[in-house]
C-alpha cells in the first residue's frame, strides 16, 4: 500500500534541499541521481497523483518477483502529470 503521508514528507524534504541550494538544477539532479526510485507527486482529482520519474524497471522487477527489494526512494512535488512526465524525459 502506498503511504501518501510518507511521500508528502519526502517531497517536502526534497523541496527544502533544493530551495537551500545555490544551484537548484544541480540539487535536483543530485536528488534524482541519489535514489533508485523517484516519484513525482502532484494534486489530482483523486487527491494525490503519482508518476514514476526514475525506476520503472526496478519497480516492475520487484512487482513481478514479489520480493521487497532493497532500494532507495524519494518523491518530488510537481504541479501536474505533464510536469512529472517532462522531468522523466529530461533525466532519461
Amino acid at each position: 500500500m502506498i503511504d501518501f503521508d510518507e511521500l508528502r514528507g519526502l517531497a517536502d524534504e526534497t523541496r527544502a534541499f533544493i530551495q537551500m541550494s545555490e544551484d537548484k538544477a544541480l540539487a535536483l539532479r543530485a536528488v534524482i541521481a541519489g535514489h533508485d526510485v523517484v516519484l513525482g507527486i502532484y494534486p489530482s482529482h483523486e487527491g494525490v497523483g503519482l508518476h514514476v520519474i526514475k525506476g520503472d524497471d526496478l519497480l516492475r522487477r520487484i512487482a513481478n518477483s514479489n520480493e521487497a527489494g532493497d532500494y532507495t526512494h524519494t518523491a518530488i512535488a510537481v504541479h501536474n502529470l505533464e510536469q512529472a512526465a517532462t522531468l522523466k524525459a529530461l533525466v532519461a
